[in-house]
C-alpha cells in the first residue's frame, strides 16, 4: 500500500512514530513538539485511543494537549461500526493533528483497517495533517506493521508476526520499546522477509520526526536503531526451518540519539 496521493501544492503532513512511554509529566519534549507542529494554540488535536482498552487513555492525552494550549478531543472508537459514524468522521475532518495511542496494534488494525476512518487519516495526511503514534500507534503508521514476535538479539524464522498498517509511509518499518524489550531480533526477522525498506527500532521516550521530504530527526531521551538492508547480499529466510536462526549478510546499522538525522529516501545518516 503506497501513501495516499499527495494534494497538489500542499506538503504532506509529518509522521511521528514514538517508541512508547514518552514523558508526560516533566518537559514533555516529544508531545510538546508534536503539539507545536500541529498548530500550537491554534491546533486541533484528535486522540485515537482505540489500541488501549483503558478508559483514561484518551482523556489523559486530551488533558496534556490542552495544557499546552491546543484544542483536543478523543475519538471513542471501540468497534469497527464506530468508524462509519458521521460524528466520528466530522471530528476527524476538523483536526490539524492526529495522535494514535499505544495498546494492542492488532486491535488497531482489525478495528480501523479499511474503514472510512483509516481512509480519511491517509487522505488527510496527504493533505498536510500531521500524524503521531506511540507504541502500537507507532507500529501501524507504516505500510507493513510488526504485530508481534520474539524478544532477543537473534533473528529467527518465526521471530516476527506481520500485518498491514495504515501505509502513511512505505519507506520504513517500525518497532517500539526497542532497547527496553530487546527487540533487535524481531526487527531483523521482519526485514529478512523482504529487505526493501529501512528498519527503525525506537527506544522508549524517543521519537522519529519524519518531515514531508523524508528527513528523520531524533527527539527524546533514548536512541533510534536504524537498520539499512539496501546492501544485503544474502538472507536465509527463504529456506529456514521452523525456529531456525536467520543469516543476514551486508546489513548497515546506525545508532542515532537526539538531534541526529536520517534521510529515508537516500538512506544517509548525518548530524
Amino acid at each position: 500500500m503506497c501513501p495516499a496521493e499527495k494534494v497538489k501544492n500542499v506538503d504532506r503532513g509529518w509522521v511521528i512514530p514514538i517508541g512508547g512511554a514518552e514523558d508526560k509529566v516533566n518537559n514533555m519534549s516529544i508531545l510538546r513538539r508534536f503539539c507545536e507542529l500541529s498548530g500550537g494554540e491554534d491546533g486541533k488535536i484528535l486522540v485515537i485511543p482505540t489500541a488501549s482498552e483503558l478508559e483514561d487513555t484518551g482523556p489523559r492525552y486530551v488533558e496534556i494537549f490542552e495544557s499546552m494550549g491546543a484544542k483536543s478531543k478523543f475519538m471513542p472508537i471501540n468497534e469497527r461500526e464506530d468508524c462509519f459514524f458521521d460524528e466520528i468522521i466530522e471530528l476527524l475532518h476538523k483536526s490539524t493533528g492526529i495522535f494514535i495511542t499505544g495498546g494492542n496494534q492488532l486491535r488497531l488494525s482489525t478495528i480501523l483497517g479499511g474503514t472510512p476512518v483509516a481512509k480519511l487519516i491517509r487522505s488527510m495526511h496527504a493533505a498536510g495533517v500531521h500524524v503521531a503514534g506511540t507504541s502500537a500507534g507507532a507500529a501501524i503508521i507504516s505500510e507493513h506493521m510488526i504485530a508481534g514476535g520474539r524478544s532477543g538479539p537473534t533473528p529467527l524464522e518465526d521471530g516476527a508476526t506481520m500485518a498491514p498498517g495504515l501505509g502513511l509511509t512505505n519507506k520504513v518499518i517500525i518497532d517500539q520499546h526497542f532497547r527496553q524489550r530487546d527487540r533487535i531480533g524481531r526487527l531483523l526477522a521482519a526485514l529478512s522477509y523482504n529487505p526493501f525498506i529501512t528498519g527503525l527500532g525506537i527506544d522508549e521516550d524517543t521519537a522519529a520526526f519524519i518531515s514531508p521530504d523524508g528527513v528523520l530527526e531524533v527527539v527524546g531521551s533514548g536512541a533510534i536503531t536504524v537498520v539499512d538492508p539496501a546492501d544485503l547480499s544474502h538472507s536465509s529466510m527463504h529456506d529456514a526451518s521452523h525456529q531456525d536462526a536467520i543469516t543476514l549478510i551486508g546489513l548497515k546499522l546506525h545508532i542515532l540519539a537526539a538531534g541526529a538525522k536520517y534521510d529515508v529516501n537516500t538512506r544517509r545518516a548525518f548530524i
